[in-house]
């Protein structure tokens, strides 16, 4: 190596040194500088030691130094809430989510060995009466379909990684993950539309009434046979998820718009600030790193709370309710189950004589 070289290096190590030393100094509050003194014999071996740790903790609790660049972030050195964040993601968001999905399926389950699946107590009438159009049915189904690949995207990301990349290996997972995320940024704008398109057209319908009290008192004649309390169009049932369907998609949608665009909103703060009107004493004044940390801790919350509420309704649509699947599959129920489980809106379809429409079997 020529002497030329190692001058060279030994300026470029100095230069490195020289340059980490001003990084920790500008992390310092007003870019105050590491040591008091440029004399070292001033300071003691124990007093320096006594500032390093004050000047780390100042660190760890976000103390910002100058920055000449646009991006301000860039003058916190470590941003300690992301140690937070992933604690929580990885501990009791993750644990009480399962908890909670295990849970209602369990329960499900459970209902449907001591129950069985809720027959039409009188038969099959024979004929069928129209229960939704075939926009309301377009309506259900793109909230529906859009839903399930919501759901399943949002889960992998959640529990993928612990789950499903030890099965089919790291680089399907990783071709899996890429390809869900599109689809769940992408279709999450069909599902609100689906949700907004539902909302005009049975709102109208989902106002509760009197009947709603009698329906919940009796439990909707879910767990005795022959009970079927009266109910309209909609009961207390349908419009307790018509109306958490409306308003988790409000809160996911905005704090998965906030995660699209990073650092673009403030929901979090905004929020909080609106909380503390109601004796809360929350933070509002959030670094943006914050407000996507809290955002996508709030979006999952809602997004599992939204799956577990889903399972239920899938459940009784489905396999739980002899006659439920009709209504959303050809648009058409028996008479019968009609008159059971919606007495007060067949008796309004009748006397308007809108049920002129209903199939009669040929004889």
């Amino acid at each position: 190596m020529t002497t030329t070289n190692r001058v060279a290096g030994a300026a470029r190590a100095m230069f490195v040194a020289i340059a980490a030393m001003v990084m920790l100094a500008v992390a310092q509050p007003g870019g105050a500088a590491l040591a008091q003194t440029a004399n070292p014999d001033v300071q003691s071996e124990a007093q320096g030691s006594i500032d390093d740790s004050q000047m780390w903790q100042a660190i760890r609790k976000g103390a910002t130094g100058n920055v000449s660049i646009p991006d301000r972030n860039a003058a916190t050195l470590i941003q300690s809430e992301g140690d937070n964040w992933r604690a929580i993601r990885n501990g009791p968001l993750s644990v009480y989510s399962a908890y909670a999905l295990f849970g209602m399926i369990f329960l499900l389950a459970l209902f449907f060995v001591l129950r069985g699946r809720i027959k039409i107590d009188h038969g099959k009438a024979g004929y069928t009466v129209p229960r939704f159009s075939g926009i309301e049915r377009f309506a259900h189904w793109l909230m529906a379909g859009s839903f399930v690949v919501l759901a399943l995207s949002g889960l992998n990301m959640l529990f993928g990684r612990y789950v499903l990349m030890p099965v089919i290996g790291k680089e399907a997972f990783a071709a899996i993950t890429m390809w869900g995320k599109y689809l769940h940024n992408y279709l999450a704008f069909a599902f609100m539309a689906g949700v907004a398109l539902a909302f005009v057209l049975w709102v109208v319908h989902n106002i509760p009434n009197r009947h709603d009290l009698v329906w919940l008192m009796k439990g909707g004649g879910l767990f005795t046979k022959g009970s079927h309390p009266p109910s309209k169009k909609f009961n207390a049932g349908q419009k307790l998820v018509f109306w958490s369907v409306t308003l988790l998609t409000i809160s996911v949608s905005l704090s998965g718009i906030a995660l699209m665009f990073p650092f673009e909103t403030h929901f979090m703060a905004k929020t909080f600030a609106f909380l503390n009107n109601f004796g809360f004493d929350l933070p509002t004044n959030l670094a943006p790193i914050q407000e996507q940390q809290l955002n996508q801790v709030w979006h999952a919350i809602v997004g599992v709370a939204f799956i577990v509420i889903i399972l239920a309704h899938i459940y009784i649509g489905s396999v739980g309710m002899e006659g439920a699947f009709d209504a959303m599959g050809s648009g058409e129920v028996d008479a019968n189950w009609a008159r059971e489980h919606h007495n007060l809106w067949v008796e309004e379809m009748e006397k308007s004589g809108q049920l002129k429409s209903a199939r009669q079997p040929a004889e």
